[in-house]
């Protein structure tokens, strides 16, 4: 199954990092990555994961992935592939 992973906020060092241990320390496979610093700093990335073998339930990630996100002053929400699609369908 795959999901993807949002972050948002200020730039600093260590956000890729950060996100992508917490990911592989449930074992979570990042499949591809997209990141860019916008206009005044703003830090943004979106990954696609697969959670096949996380070693967690969905909702720990995400309360795991919202605790590192806010210790940092970020925005990290995850959410499954098929309703991320459904959300974002034109």
């Amino acid at each position: 199954m795959k999901a993807i992973v949002t972050v948002v906020g200020k730039d600093q060092v260590g956000i890729i990092a950060g996100v992508c241990n917490t990911l592989a320390d449930n074992r979570i496979n990042v499949l591809d990555i997209s990141q860019t610093i916008l206009e005044q700093g703003y830090f943004t990335m979106v990954l696609l994961v697969d959670i096949s073998a996380c070693t967690v339930s969905f909702p720990e990630i995400a309360d795991k992935l919202d605790a590192y996100g806010t210790e940092r002053g970020l925005a990290v929400r995850i959410q499954r592939e098929d309703i991320f699609n459904a959300m974002h369908r034109i």
